[in-house]
């Protein structure tokens, strides 16, 4: 299982964007039971602090990361977002109270043996995915449950959960794995991937479990390394690193947009 723990040390994927959208709209992040660790790297909570003016857009960041998310006003109505190669967005009404549990990469697959290449670029209901989990978030969770509440209720259920299932540590996925996040998604997919296995097999285990090909989860993995740096706009101007992979300045912005839904100007702006 050493492989399995390995992906949390190298990797920490960040949402940036909450923090500066909105005066009265608060998203924080807390860890699961150390047990977990390995496998959901947070749960997450959206909230608004008051009645906003007006309707809120959320935007999510491309993380390489499978979500289940819900209202805690209505956890009947319950989704899993798969791995996206954009930014989305979501409108949202003017007060809501959303629930997040946000999976490791690979890790949504394992526990539940999901194929991550159909929630691609999508959301879908979790009761047509994993109907035990929707019905477990409908039945024990309710608007007023605090941090501590939604914490040990999940840290429970998935340690139970947990318990069942039967990991495949393929040493090749996850060797391949390693390499990305060590090397901050700045790998030659064609020669520096040499786990023992062949590219069309490699490809069949990344979309299986992480939902797309090496070479999109790869872009992910570098944009998500450019946030965790925080560069200002001066020092993006002056730090080559940043554009490694890339042909040149205009195809970096105009990918990096794609991925947060901002120029990099307006993301790192000071």
């Amino acid at each position: 299982m050493r492989e399995l723990a390995e992906i949390r040390k190298l990797y920490s994927p960040i949402q940036p964007t909450v923090k500066q959208s909105a005066k009265h709209v608060n998203y924080v992040e807390f860890l699961p039971d150390l047990r977990l660790q390995n496998y959901i790297y947070c749960y997450w909570q959206l909230q608004t602090s008051q009645t906003l003016d007006e309707p809120f857009h959320y935007r999510v960041v491309a993380d390489g990361c499978i979500d289940i998310f819900f209202e805690l006003t209505d956890p009947a109505d319950s989704y899993v977002m798969g791995f996206c190669k954009k930014y989305t967005e979501f409108p949202l009404e003017n007060i809501f109270n959303y629930i997040g549990v946000r999976f490791l990469p690979t890790m949504f697959p394992q526990m539940f043996r999901v194929n991550a290449a159909e929630l691609s670029n999508r959301y879908e209901t979790l009761e047509s995915v994993i109907p035990a989990t929707a019905k477990f978030i409908a039945t024990h969770f309710e608007n007023g449950l605090s941090a501590t509440d939604v914490k040990s209720l999940f840290d429970h259920y998935f340690i139970d959960l947990l318990a069942d299932v039967e990991f495949d540590n393929d040493h090749r996925l996850y060797g391949a794995l390693s390499l990305i996040l060590k090397n901050y998604g700045a790998v030659q997919v064609e020669t520096d991937l040499d786990t023992g296995i062949s590219p069309r097999q490699l490809r069949r285990l990344f979309a299986y479990y992480i939902g797309d090909s090496v070479k999109t989860f790869s872009k992910v993995v570098r944009f998500q390394n450019i946030l965790r740096a925080k560069p200002s706009q001066q020092s993006l101007r002056e730090n080559k690193l940043f554009f490694d992979g890339y042909y040149d300045q205009a195809h970096f912005i105009k990918e990096f947009k794609n991925l947060y839904g901002v120029t990099p100007g307006r993301a790192f702006g000071r």
